[in-house]
């Protein structure tokens, strides 16, 4: 096996588990929010764990991550990302019904922005003590999570962007449904059509320089 290879599926593995790190985390903040709106239904699911195993959904959490990953390797694909198996939710009061789900809706990628944070306190921490390989993981950790709170803010059934404007513009049943059929086909046609694909790019590269200035200001504490 050539050191190649050797170095290809370390850097795999790697960004396979820091994805997995940030699908749970995503799947658990979702479940934390909507268990302190009051909704028990992710508690008695289980689903208020950071154990991966209770968020694992065999294609977004496996094949698919499996793929970007091999295909990023090979050829040069522009996103890593998956998904977990969808934090179900019932909130039943109407006075709150629309803040509690718009909540809920915000746990998952606010929490990749929370790991985001954590992940640049670590890098700056590495790149303050000439660790740079550590510091390499804990980029890759920041780019997946913002890749993820990116994708997860479009407003595309059934994802958190989509359920968002759902309910805070009371959009109807029907038409959310309705565009939700065809939520996969919207989805891929963002991230591969140019247009899109530059803002994309431009946002997720945005996000993940936000959190390179916190590590910057925090690695400045340790250099005096």
């Amino acid at each position: 096996m050539s050191d190649e290879l050797i170095s290809q599926l370390r850097n795999g593995g790697i960004l396979y588990v820091l994805l997995v790190i940030a699908i749970t985390m995503r799947e658990f903040g979702r479940a934390w929010v909507a268990d302190k709106c009051g909704c028990v239904l992710p508690r008695m699911q289980g689903r208020l764990t950071i154990n991966p195993l209770a968020h694992m959904d065999m294609l977004g959490t496996v094949i698919f991550p499996i793929l970007c990953i091999g295909l990023a390797s090979g050829t040069g694909f522009p996103l890593i990302f998956g998904w977990g198996k969808p934090v179900e939710t019932v909130f039943t009061n109407p006075k709150t019904r629309v803040r509690d789900e718009v909540l809920s809706a915000l746990g998952g990628p606010c929490m990749n922005l929370v790991v985001a944070f954590v992940s640049s306190v670590f890098l700056a921490v590495f790149a303050a003590f000439k660790m740079p390989e550590y510091a390499s993981v804990a980029y890759f950790s920041i780019m997946i999570n913002a890749v993820i709170f990116i994708l997860n803010m479009l407003p595309i059934p059934p994802l958190d962007g989509a359920r968002i404007v759902k309910f805070l513009f009371n959009v109807p049943d029907g038409v959310y449904n309705a565009v939700g059929r065809y939520g996969i086909l919207i989805f891929f046609a963002v991230i591969f059509l140019p247009p899109t694909k530059q803002i994309l790019a431009f946002l997720i590269t945005w996000v993940c320089g936000i959190f390179e200035m916190i590590a910057g200001l925090i690695s400045s504490l340790f250099i005096k």
